[in-house]
């Protein structure tokens, strides 16, 4: 049990999996100091006030913040948003598998003929 949990943790897979964690935590911090720092400031000159996590109303004793969940909801899309590019770029950049099998494909039935071709001229 030991020496496949070893060659778990070993596989480029997961060490992968850790930097793509550690990358996203740090990008986390940025666009939240994004959203902090630029966005809400920006809306708030729209909308009046600098800050939208002040932003909140109470019915009776409750107390519903929802400038804090425009916060999160602005900082989910604009981390949606640089992952849709990158995968996009990724993809562009990265060769389709199913043209590489499509010419494997073709380079067979192409060896295949020319075989076919040589028996028939054999016999």
């Amino acid at each position: 049990m030991i020496k496949e949990f070893k060659e778990f943790i070993s596989r480029g897979n997961m060490m992968d999996l850790a930097v793509g964690v550690i990358i996203g935590a740090a990008f986390t911090a940025i666009v939240n100091s994004l959203v902090k720092n630029l966005i809400n400031p920006l809306i708030g000159l729209f909308i009046g006030k600098i800050d939208l996590s002040d932003l909140k109303f109470s019915i009776a004793e409750a107390t519903f913040k929802y400038g804090e969940f425009l916060n999160a909801v602005i900082n989910f899309l604009i981390i949606a948003l640089v992952v849709f590019l990158l995968v996009k770029l990724i993809n562009k950049l990265m060769p389709k598998k199913k043209e590489e099998t499509k010419k494997e494909i073709e380079n067979s039935e192409l060896y295949l003929k020319e075989i076919r071709d040589l028996l028939k001229e054999k016999n």
